[in-house]
């Protein structure tokens, strides 16, 4: 028995507006027994979920018996075991839309920009915030190197705008794009807040938040006192960049951030002469992995090198090259975002 086996067959299965593949915390097969830990939606349902689950998997290999537990579905107030923050929402920003993904090395700047662009590109008013204070690239992939912000008469910084996207990053503050950035915690800290609330980013439908790689200091204080309307994670399809990944989205849930949904960047190449499609770093992990987490594949990335050429370049491929078939791509991701968004 694979854990997509239970997913597919618990996908259809719905109890009280929710799908029960939806409702998992947790899952494993001990012998032939299956437990399963759903998150109980209200109480009362509990009987149902488990006639319903038990149908579900009478055909699936493996599996003689089934049991199953339940968690409250209660958003909870301490956060990493602390005592409870107030998360303060961002004035003027509709959506505030995290993208993480545990690891370096993914992509994950090159997709902000890209989806920024492309919420723009909708018709929407968009912010792209570059949350990487050591490692600052989003000045370089938008075009925008040894840009420097101002401050207005209230004393608030005034975001850059290229593409028709607010822009702010550590790199528009520096003498340089090579000066280094040698801030401990509280310094760091103490700058993230700054850059959310004091600056003047006027009447913004989302502020795409491109954070740092990892899970730390960063993610827990921005997740402990900001207000965020959801999370993106990247990912590439090697094991490697999925361990960390699923750092990312435990620690998302643990925080109580929604996981809106996963991209696969560098899902495939496609041969120019031939058309042919490899799949050069693996083949549908990220499938199984997001089914077993219980999330939505927002959409694939495949490897091409104009991608990585536009964004050394400052010229965002969405922008640059509007009718290529990885701009669809983002376009469509960024339609799936703004109908999960506006839905919630």
């Amino acid at each position: 028995m694979a854990v997509k086996d239970v997913m597919d067959a618990l996908r259809d299965v719905v109890v009280d507006n929710s799908r029960l593949s939806e409702l998992i915390k947790d899952i494993k097969l001990i012998g032939r027994t299956l437990e399963i830990v759903y998150r109980l939606p209200r109480k009362g349902l509990e009987e149902h979920m488990v006639e319903k689950t038990r149908e579900a998997l009478e055909r699936v290999p493996d599996v003689e018996d089934v049991k199953v537990r339940f968690v409250d579905d209660v958003p909870a107030q301490p956060v990493m075991g602390s005592p409870a923050f107030t998360r303060r929402r961002v004035p003027g920003i509709k959506h505030l839309i995290a993208v993480g993904s545990g690891k370096g090395g993914v992509g994950k700047s090159t997709v902000s920009a890209n989806l920024a662009l492309s919420l723009s590109k909708l018709g929407y008013r968009v912010g792209l915030l570059d949350a990487d204070i050591y490692g600052p690239s989003i000045p370089t992939i938008m075009g925008i190197k040894g840009g420097k912000v101002h401050v207005d008469h209230e004393n608030r910084i005034i975001p850059l705008e290229k593409h028709g996207i607010k822009l702010l990053s550590i790199g528009f503050l520096l003498p340089s794009e090579d000066t280094p950035v040698i801030w401990r915690g509280p310094m760091l800290m103490k700058a993230l807040t700054q850059f959310l609330f004091d600056v003047n980013w006027g009447e913004l439908d989302y502020l795409i938040l491109d954070l740092p790689p990892g899970t730390g200091d960063v993610q827990l204080t921005l997740a402990q006192n900001v207000h965020m309307g959801g999370a993106v994670v990247v990912t590439t399809p090697q094991d490697v960049a999925l361990a960390d990944v699923k750092k990312a989205v435990a620690m998302f849930k643990e925080v109580q951030i929604p996981v809106l949904g996963v991209i696969e960047n560098m899902a495939y190449f496609v041969c120019p002469e031939s058309g042919k499609k490899y799949h050069i770093f693996g083949k549908g992990k990220v499938v199984e992995f997001a089914t077993s987490y219980g999330l939505k594949i927002l959409g694939s990335i495949p490897v091409d090198p104009e991608l990585a050429e536009t964004s050394d370049l400052g010229h965002p491929l969405v922008e640059s090259h509007p009718d290529s078939d990885v701009a669809r791509a983002f376009i469509s991701i960024a339609k799936l975002i703004s109908d999960i968004t506006e839905r919630r």
